[in-house]
């Protein structure tokens, strides 16, 4: 502190001593993005170690990017360095002569990821319990990046496996940005025991943050979208201020990455300047894709990466300049995520919104008319500045983690008993406590059925035919992936392929190829969705976003169309189309009733989460009404007010339906690493816990019925 010149902690820094220095409690603090969090764990630490110093590691550091886990090192190391606390750091590009050394004389912190972690359990797990001996403390950096995810349940999972190890509880501290309500995040840094955790939250602003939402419009909606006025709008301003500097521009979807890539490429080909501008997606060959990530760790290159989820979080690329989103983002989580990528130390965070949309006619759909992109994304950016977030669902099962989890803890000791593995993995402070002995004992049937895993003569379980091959090969450490390509075919004609990542069945209306169609056959196996012409409705575009929107977001939206309050980071386009929004949701009479005709379909407005609105939807199809989730409505087609009031009140007044028979009649369930190894009874059981809200879906019908009935004439 002396060196640094500092007349003063802030006051998370303050609050982070006698919490951390006890010893005897797990510590969350939550600050904004150059708040000093990581001072205010390590100042702590690295005291209490320097008077405890001794053999063993005594501090693991767990972060979720081996660049920040590289910035993390400098700094730790600089601050370990005068107090003789050896510092090392663990992950792909690490020397194999700086592991051996640390294996053989483990000492002081370490910095790893998930990934790296997991393999020292599969590789190095008879050496576990003298590793970390030690160990006084666990810091999970960015905890917001796992909470609700495969990969966090890993992480917790195998947080919980090394205690068990070493025989004792290790206190946590997670470092996050705020997270809305901290207590349901401290229930993800220590499950089953969240009240025990120490809250820390910093009252202080933290980062300078630049922002704008800017819109661009076409004003004819048949415009060819390769040649649309509003592609070409927010293509020129992103070549204008991009170029220079390393960033990152999400589209929603892979389409529009190479869009939008191809667009910029234009402008640098036509201006006679060096392209600067690369497209990253999962459809990409794995090298193309490595070589924009070698270019934005370039600091000497320059480079934008117009990319989809791939490079929110776990890859590896260097500091970012300025995040740009096109469209809606997926999450309020998500946003803060890719926001937490820009800025360097010492210069503000950069968020460039866009948003683009077509002029409005008389022949514009009526959704159309209301902006929902625009007002979505202003509502997220709301949330997000209102320092809320999703919170994580701790009912998620997260069981294709859980058989990973199984295989490294088999090939961790050799082999596990039942009883046992059900004690590690699923017993009280586990991620996994909700999994009950029914489902583990039916997972280890499935396993056994599908050669993954086998019984010796005493019970022990071992690796099979398929499950040693899959936990040899250097994918298996991961715990998540991208979601499957289905091939999309009409009359024995393919259309293309897609990544589908939401809930499939016969019935489902979709949009490719700028077509409407009704799914009529959807084959597992052969990862195929057969297609028919659909004349009925507006359906959900396919591909566009990979979230779930929540029902936070949705509230918001609806309070947005309802109010006359126009945000400061609007541009002048944006303000416009907000106050056009708003007077046709007034004309809609949307206010009063959230109910309203479309040609001869019916748009009903519950203004839920999406897990509601995909359950009712499941409802309303089972009874043999087409329905489709579009957008922020539920589309009832061919269906008249008064049909859709009776189906409305026959939700309502019955008890709610058995989410498992729903979840039964949904395809396309497994999109998790290891979902193909599950029964297709734990396929829906995992499905209901993430999917499926049959409780709410009822709620929310009840509301719609009272809202309808109240403007209905007797």
């Amino acid at each position: 502190m002396w060196q640094q010149g500092w007349s003063e902690l802030r006051d998370v820094q303050d609050a982070a001593i006698p919490a951390i220095l006890s010893g005897d409690t797990d510590v969350l603090i939550g600050a904004a993005t150059a708040a000093g969090k990581t001072e205010a764990a390590f100042l702590p630490i690295c005291s209490k170690l320097a008077d405890h110093s001794g053999p063993g590691i005594q501090a693991l550091y767990v972060g979720p990017l081996k660049a920040l886990i590289n910035d993390q090192f400098r700094r730790t190391e600089e601050l370990c360095e005068a107090l003789e606390i050896r510092t090392h750091r663990w992950h792909g590009d690490v020397a194999g002569t700086r592991k051996q050394a640390l294996l053989r004389d483990p000492s002081g912190i370490l910095l790893i990821t998930p990934e790296s972690l997991e393999a020292m359990f599969v590789l190095r797990g008879t050496q576990i319990a003298r590793l970390f001996a030690a160990l006084q403390y666990v810091v999970v950096d960015e905890l917001h990046s796992f909470l609700g995810t495969e990969r966090g349940a890993q992480l917790l999972s195998q947080l919980h496996r090394l205690e068990i190890a070493i025989k004792r509880r290790v206190p946590r501290i997670g470092l996050s940005a705020t997270l809305g309500d901290m207590s349901l995040a401290a229930d993800q840094l220590r499950p089953d025991h969240g009240d025990r955790v120490t809250i820390l939250e910093s009252a202080a602003s933290g980062q300078e943050l630049r922002l704008q939402l800017r819109s661009y419009v076409d004003e004819r909606p048949d415009t060819d979208e390769d040649a649309s006025m509003a592609v070409r709008g927010i293509a020129d301003h992103l070549f204008a201020n991009l170029r220079g500097r390393t960033n990152l521009v999400f589209a929603n979807a892979r389409s529009r990455v190479e869009l939008y890539a191809a667009e910029l490429a234009d402008r640098s080909l036509a201006n006679g300047v060096p392209n600067e501008f690369h497209a990253h997606h999962g459809n990409l060959a794995k090298e193309l894709r490595e070589d924009v990530e070698a270019m934005l760790r370039d600091p000497t290159k320059p480079t934008t990466a117009v990319c989809t989820t791939t490079l929110e979080m776990g890859i590896d690329i260097g500091a970012i300049a300025q995040v740009a989103q096109i469209g809606p983002p997926p999450s309020v989580a998500s946003l803060r995520q890719r926001l937490g990528r820009s800025g360097r130390r010492d210069e503000p965070a950069i968020l460039r919104a866009y948003c683009a949309t077509v002029a409005i006619d008389a022949e514009t759909p009526l959704l159309d008319r209301l902006q929902l992109p625009l007002v979505q994304t202003i509502a997220s950016i709301d949330l997000l500045l209102g320092r809320w977030c999703e919170p994580p669902e701790p009912s998620r099962l997260h069981l294709s983690t859980l058989i990973q989890q199984l295989l490294s803890l088999i090939a961790q000791h050799g082999g596990a008993k039942p009883a046992e593995a059900f004690r590690v993995l699923c017993g009280r402070g586990s991620p996994f406590s909700n999994v009950t002995t029914t489902q583990f004992a039916e997972l280890l049937r499935t396993l056994g059925a599908k050669d993954v895993l086998t019984q010796a003569g005493d019970g022990t379980l071992l690796l099979s035919g398929r499950g040693e091959p899959a936990v040899n090969h250097y994918t298996f450490y991961a715990a998540f992936q991208t979601p499957e390509e289905y091939r999309i075919v009409h009359s024995g004609r393919q259309l293309g392929t897609m990544p589908i990542d939401f809930p499939l069945y016969e019935g489902l209306l979709l949009v490719f190829a700028g077509q409407r169609w009704r799914v009529v056959a959807v084959h597992e196996e052969d990862r195929v969705v057969q297609l028919t012409p659909s004349p009925g409705g507006k359906p959900p575009g396919l591909g566009e976003s990979s979230g779930q929107v929540h029902e936070e977001v949705r509230a918001r939206m609806r309070t947005l169309l309802e109010g006359d309050l126009s945000p400061a980071y609007l541009d002048q386009q944006s303000r416009a189309l907000l106050e056009q929004a708003r007077r046709e949701y007034a004309t809609l009479e949307l206010d009063k009733c959230p109910v309203v005709a479309d040609g001869s379909d019916t748009l009903l407005f519950p203004w839920t989460g999406d897990r509601r609105l995909h359950t009712l939807a499941a409802i309303f199809n089972a009874s043999q009404m087409d329905t489709a989730v579009d957008d922020a409505a539920l589309r009832l087609v061919g269906t008249s007010r008064e049909a859709a009031l009776t189906a409305v009140t026959t939700v309502a007044e019955r008890p709610a339906p058995d989410p498992h028979a729903l979840a039964r009649k949904v395809e396309g369930k497994a999109t998790e690493k290891f979902d193909s190894w599950l029964s297709d009874e734990l396929l829906c059981d995992q499905y209901v816990s993430a999917h499926i809200d049959c409780v709410g879906a009822v709620e929310s019908a009840t509301r719609l019925k009272q809202a309808m009935t109240a403007t209905d004439p007797p």
